[in-house]
């Protein structure tokens, strides 16, 4: 149950790699939608203002169309220039200012603002019936005969008609520039103000909710970028730890030659399992490989490969090199048989070991003949080899074991009274040979033979 629930949270570099890609694609999704909100955002705000700014023309309009009216119809009472009145009716009957400024109110649903401008225009058409009864008055005062049709529908009151041509001129005048006229174009006035004041706050309502709606728009994106960099940051650390960093510490271990370890994600645990199966069958079949290589297959000391390995690392200056072979090893062979002298051999080698420390090496370089390097004994005394060479002929005489007593003969070198590896073998032979000369059982040293 353990291992499942173990198992069960292992992670997935590719499980990683697909979450990774989705949360992307989900957060590119989200940042998609909230910069088309956002664009939708600017497009509202850039509308209003442009509505804005045709509300607050439209509003000026209507004032400007009023004033213009008033301008032209006042020139035309003090000179009675027929060319102002031409202007004037030109600019209430085909310029319709003031009707296009009331359409545009309408069309861009500014109600309360509309109702002003409704107001103001009712005033100036108030005011155009006392602005067409002066034109009438000037008309008729200066005989004036071409002039529009509407000027005929007016009528003016019995005392205004036995006027005189210039009592008309003063009374028109007086018409559109008392008080009354004046205060009706403050009601405009002021009609036209409220109503700009009505677009500027429509204006800011709706400024202010765009801008509400972009400054939440732009905290999303924040977010969301926020988010992005976190999951970024999340996933490259998990597939770092995951990953990455597994990989490399494996290509320190194959670099050192040693197993991986199993850890990581599940495809690098997979590779790493797979790996160290194969690393401990290659290390196995190398090490099999190499003592089967460097050791004698009988006796299980270095065989001469070895010998000749361990001659070249060896430090020769700190070495004893100690040459000894089976004294009538041929005898024995021949009166006990091959079978028994390879005992005999076993015995020696496994006696060597006993005698001998782990760090010395042993080696079988051919039929009865045996080296032994005893390293890091530069400053090793002649008795205790001595000793040694005596306990090894002590161990070998002794028959319990069910063999034929045997001896040895030794030829000893000190590595540091020789030039080279060559020159060491040559003189440890040379000191076994006089071993050899002078009977069985016997040990030189090679400086005891100059």
């Amino acid at each position: 149950m353990n291992k499942f629930s173990f198992k069960k949270r292992e992670l997935s570099l590719r499980r990683i790699h697909i979450w990774l890609v989705g949360t992307m694609i989900v957060i590119a999704i989200l940042v998609i939608f909230a910069t088309f909100r956002m664009t939708n955002t600017f497009m509202r705000l850039a509308e209003a203002s442009e509505d804005h700014t045709e509300l607050e023309k439209a509003a000026h309009e209507l004032m400007d169309a009023s004033d213009y009216l008033t301008e032209r119809v006042q020139r035309f009472t003090l000179n009675g220039n027929r060319t102002y009145m031409d202007q004037y009716f030109t600019e209430a009957f085909e310029s319709n200012r003031r009707e296009e400024a009331i359409e545009r109110m309408r069309m861009e649903g500014a109600t309360s603002a509309l109702e002003n401008l409704k107001n103001a225009m009712a005033h100036s058409v108030k005011l155009m019936d006392q602005e067409y009864y002066a034109m009438r008055l000037v008309v008729e005062a200066k005989g004036i005969s071409v002039h529009p049709e509407v000027l005929d529908e007016v009528e003016l009151s019995v005392e205004d008609s036995e006027l005189t041509p210039d009592e008309k001129i003063r009374r028109a005048t007086e018409l559109v520039l008392n008080d009354d006229y004046y205060e009706q174009k403050d009601k405009i006035r002021k009609e036209m103000q409220e109503s700009i004041r009505e677009v500027d706050r429509l204006m800011e309502e709706v400024r202010n909710r765009e801008i509400t709606r972009l400054r939440r728009d732009m905290g999303f994106v924040h977010v969301v970028l926020l988010v992005q960099v976190l999951s970024l940051i999340f996933m490259l650390r998990l597939t770092s730890l995951l990953g990455i960093n597994p990989i490399l510490r494996a290509v320190d271990r194959i670099k050192e030659e040693e197993p991986i370890q199993e850890v990581g994600a599940i495809e690098f645990k997979y590779l790493a399992q797979a790996y160290n199966k194969m690393y401990s069958k290659h290390a196995s079949s190398v090490e099999h490989l190499s003592f089967k290589a460097y050791h004698d297959e009988l006796t299980g000391v270095y065989n001469r490969a070895g010998y000749d390995h361990l001659l070249a690392s060896l430090d020769i200056g700190s070495t004893y090199m100690m040459l000894l072979d089976v004294d009538n090893f041929k005898g024995i062979n021949d009166t006990y048989g091959h079978e028994t002298g390879d005992k005999v051999l076993i015995k020696l080698a496994r006696v060597l070991n006993t005698i001998f420390r782990d760090d010395d090496c042993i080696c079988r370089i051919g039929g009865d003949e045996f080296v032994i390097f005893m390293v890091h004994s530069s400053g090793m005394k002649k008795r205790l080899i001595e000793s040694k060479i005596e306990q090894i002929n002590t161990e070998l005489q002794s028959t319990d074991d069910g063999l034929p007593p045997v001896s040895i003969s030794v030829g000893i070198v000190n590595g540091k009274d020789v030039a080279d590896a060559e020159n060491l073998f040559e003189k440890t032979d040379a000191a076994m040979y006089e071993s050899k000369k002078r009977g069985k059982q016997t040990y030189t040293f090679y400086n005891d033979t100059e």
